[in-house]
């Protein structure tokens, strides 16, 4: 209980409202009166409205004008003093650092004027002219405002006034209203029960509307929030995810298997992250399948003419970090051929290229990957199904382009129409697998697979409004934004 309290009650029982606690309370803090009135308020003793207002206060500059006069105005009073003009070039030894301001202020209005390199006044009774800035600045000093609120503007432009909020309260009577203040009791003691007084106790009220403090307890990252959501998205169109934690692929898998040629730029060190230790992995155990992918790659093989370049074992079990986890799906078609039949399989996970890191690339990064398997699929089939999938994601207004990969025929960019930035896109990248990575794998011919992959981090950024990738992966995280933003929801502002 505080004496401000006590005075507050007083005077509503004496006066029964407070229609300005300015008047009443002139020498309290407007924080201090807030206090103490929410204070009788949780208690019903009293209700309580706020009005805020601004008030002005000089600053030194504002306090010198209202002393001595406005710079201008001085100014003209030292071109009267020179009854041949004052020079222009001493107008800062009489101004000081105020030279320029008074000279462009007294030329605005039209108190002086240059007569070749002197200053001399345009006015023909000098002795009318009032010092406006210092007459308004003295209503600032006793009112705290101005009625003109283009003068105000233009006071504060010239940093000669500095706005501070400030509140008053209107105070009523409430339901509980008295001159004293209870004491609630908090808890039930021993003491309480073993007497009976907590009959006639007054216990202080539960506030249901107060928040409790937050437990300690960890945060998914946005990048999970994103990748469940797309989970979902896959799950809902009947997909099964794909084993994905495999970092560390053979360049057989990785490539060859893809019909990427060894000669490919995306094998060179500038582009691949290959391994120390173990340098190289164990061949396939499928010797046939080995055997196949040779000879699609250096003869031609199943319809193909192939590459035709001597291909080598040694090159393809080269281990990397892998580039794509298109590498999986090559495992997963793999194992499909031993019982072919239509499948959907998707993964999200990571992947590593030989990337110069900068606010958009990253060596490490996230694909998002599905993979359809189905009989005698076609062109159109894999546009619909793109239009289907990104529409679950409230993207509708696609287009395609055609695009070369090495490992898909015909290969499609996906673009989507941004309202935001105004112009189209790419959102993805997509094709249909290519007979010399299907066929040597043991799978039909008429088994037609289409493949579709977009990044995790580009949708990610959009949604959360991250401009710096390094911001959102990395040691510059700010471990506030992961822990305070919420949940991701996929829908037209994500692409």
């Amino acid at each position: 209980m505080s004496d401000l309290q006590l005075n507050i009650l007083k005077v509503l029982g004496e006066k029964g409202s407070i229609p300005d606690s300015t008047v009443e309370f002139p020498n309290e803090e407007s924080q201090q009166i807030q206090a103490a009135l929410n204070s009788l308020l949780a208690r019903a003793m009293i209700t309580y409205k706020t009005q805020e207002t601004e008030i002005y206060s000089l600053t030194d500059e504002g306090k010198d004008i209202v002393a001595n006069g406005s710079h201008e105005y001085r100014l003209l009073n030292k071109v009267i003093e020179s009854l041949e003009g004052l020079k222009v070039s001493d107008v800062d030894s009489v101004m000081g650092k105020n030279g320029k301001v008074a000279q462009g202020r007294a030329f605005k209005n039209g108190w002086i004027g240059k007569d070749g390199d002197k200053l001399v006044t345009k006015l023909e009774n000098a002795s009318s002219v009032d010092d406006t800035t210092s007459v308004q600045l003295k209503e600032i000093v006793s009112n705290g405002s101005l009625s003109n609120k283009k003068d105000l503007a233009e006071l504060k432009k010239r940093k000669l006034i500095i706005p501070t909020k400030h509140f008053k309260f209107s105070i009523e009577q409430g339901p509980e209203f008295a001159l004293e203040i209870k004491q609630f009791e908090t808890d039930i003691t021993t003491e309480m029960i073993q007497s009976g007084s907590w009959k006639s106790a007054n216990f202080k009220p539960y506030n249901f509307n107060s928040e409790g403090d937050l437990p300690n307890s960890g945060a998914l990252h946005p990048l999970n929030k994103v990748r469940e959501e797309f989970r979902q998205i896959f799950f809902s169109l009947g997909f099964s995810e794909m084993p994905s934690n495999q970092y560390v692929e053979s360049g057989f898998w990785n490539f060859d298997t893809l019909f990427v040629p060894q000669q490919h730029p995306a094998r060179d060190l500038q582009d691949t992250f290959y391994l120390k230790d173990p340098k190289v992995a164990l061949p396939p155990s499928d010797k046939e399948f080995l055997e196949n992918i040779k000879n699609v790659h250096q003869d031609g093989a199943f319809g193909s003419i192939g590459y035709r370049y001597p291909w080598h074992l040694d090159e393809s079990l080269r281990t990397v970090l892998r580039t794509h986890t298109t590498a999986i799906s090559s495992r997963m078609l793999k194992d499909l051929a031993k019982d072919p039949k239509p499948t959907r399989l998707f993964s999200i996970d990571r992947v590593f290229r030989n990337e110069a890191v900068d606010a958009t690339h990253l060596a490490e990064f996230h694909q998002v990957e599905g993979v359809f398997a189905d009989y005698n699929l076609t062109l159109g089939d894999l546009i619909g199904f793109m239009q289907q999938f990104f529409e679950k994601m409230g993207v509708t207004n696609l287009r395609f382009k055609p695009t070369y990969n090495p490992y898909t025929e015909p290969s499609m960019e996906i673009f989507s129409w941004h309202e935001g930035l105004g112009k189209w896109v790419e959102i993805g990248n997509s094709g249909m697998f290519r007979p010399e990575m299907l066929e040597p794998m043991g799978l039909p011919k008429d088994l037609r697979v289409l493949g579709w992959g977009l990044s995790l981090e580009r949708p990610t950024m959009i949604k959360y409004g991250v401009s710096n990738i390094r911001e959102l992966l990395g040691h510059k995280v700010n471990l506030d934004f992961i822990e305070n933003n919420p949940a991701a929801r996929l829908d037209d502002d994500i692409l």
